[in-house]
């Protein structure tokens, strides 16, 4: 008789190649009585019977029988004489499971510094464990077989980027974070999202145990956008000014087309690269020096040099009432094109010759200098004066 029942016992296992899984059924509902269930120390089994939970294993070696089993006596198979149980089973895996990546679109935000409107993305890795194996069971994975671990962790990533989005996006539309920099936020995007993803998951027995290398980033377009928006406004305020970044990116444009033989630079375009220099080179007699505008709050962001250059020059200047009285500056003069006699600035006629000090563009009518060979205006070469 022990002979017999030794051969028809028969044993229950998670075979080798399903132990990384979370969840493993066993393919078979018709359980020997007698049979032995043999549970890893990391993981428990799950018995179930019409889509309810009947009992629960823990680690160890259990002998499928009702008398040691008692919740076994539920789904007892009296068809077969009571000799078998009709039952499905669940490995599942209790341990960690570490290095599971996420990743994906996170939204489109608008940048509260700048004004455009941006596509976030993240990526990262989390752990997991199962806390609750009949959460998980009844819950989530349901009574489909389960052959790999993606009907979990595709679960959760999902949870995750749904909190990282709100995470993120409220701290950005706030402006407590800038959108460039926000590397330097990791450790709270981290923190807040891992609290926020194990609400969530609280309810199908699965809790984040880990969650690192979380990296928030640009679409590559629009990191380019705001990396050249970064780098047109420093450089503006070095130049002093968006105006006069222009007009010398304007030159250095002239400059390089000559450098290639002047063969794509067009008259027109000489002279109006002409004419911007000299505006230029009169700007400092024509107007008051005025600081360059302040620089926006990108990650890193400052007055820039010129700014501080110029609030150095202002603390170094005495005050008004303390600095000496200047004498009075000779009348400037300049030589009459025609027979080179001295005529005052702002005179009109030579008093020597009655030669007109003021020339006149033939194409625009704009006033030119006695000596400019193109209008400052329209670039169109300056007519020769009668002799």
């Amino acid at each position: 008789m022990g002979l017999l029942n030794e051969a028809r016992r028969e044993f229950i296992a998670a075979p080798d190649g399903s132990k990384g899984q979370i969840v493993f059924k066993w393919p078979d509902q018709n359980i020997r009585k007698f049979a032995r269930a043999i549970v890893e120390p990391d993981a428990v089994a799950v018995f179930t019977s019409q889509g309810q939970i009947m009992g629960v294993l823990t680690p160890g070696q259990h002998t499928l029988d009702a008398k040691e089993l008692p919740f076994l006596g539920m789904f007892v198979d009296w068809a077969t004489g009571g000799n078998a149980f009709k039952a499905e089973i669940y490995f599942v895996g209790t341990r960690e499971f570490p290095n599971n990546r996420f990743g994906g679109r996170l939204d489109e935000v608008q940048d509260p510094q700048t004004g455009l409107i941006v596509t976030l993305r993240t990526f990262g890795e989390y752990s997991l464990r199962v806390n609750d194996p009949t959460k998980l069971i009844l819950n989530l994975v349901g009574t489909v077989d389960v052959t790999n671990n993606q009907a979990v962790t595709g679960w959760v990533t999902q949870q995750l980027l749904k909190v990282a989005r709100t995470t993120v996006t409220t701290q950005l539309m706030s402006g407590a974070w800038p959108i460039l920099g926000l590397s330097m936020h990791s450790p709270e995007i981290e923190a807040q999202s891992l609290e926020a993803a194990n609400r969530e998951l609280a309810d199908y027995g699965i809790s984040l145990t880990r969650l690192g290398n979380v990296d928030v980033n640009l679409d590559d377009d629009d990191n380019a956008r705001l990396k050249k928006l970064a780098g047109d406004t420093a450089y503006s305020r070095l130049a002093g000014g968006f105006l006069q970044a222009a007009q010398a990116e304007a030159l250095q444009g002239a400059g390089e087309g000559m450098a290639q033989g002047g063969a794509a630079v067009t008259p027109m375009f000489f002279g109006a690269g002409m004419g911007m220099a000299g505006q230029m080179m009169q700007a400092p007699a024509q107007a008051p020096y005025s600081p360059p505008p302040p620089g926006p709050g990108f990650a890193g962001g400052g007055q820039g040099y010129a700014a501080q250059a110029a609030a150095g020059a202002q603390q170094a200047a005495p005050p008004p009432a303390q600095q000496a009285p200047e004498a009075a500056a000779p009348a400037a003069t300049m030589a009459c094109a025609n027979c080179q006699s001295p005529i005052q600035v702002g005179s009109k006629f030579c008093p020597e010759c009655g030669t007109p000090t003021q020339k006149h563009c033939t194409n625009c009518n704009a006033s030119l200098a006695p000596t400019a060979k193109f209008c400052a205006e329209c670039g169109t070469p300056a007519a020769p004066r009668p002799s």
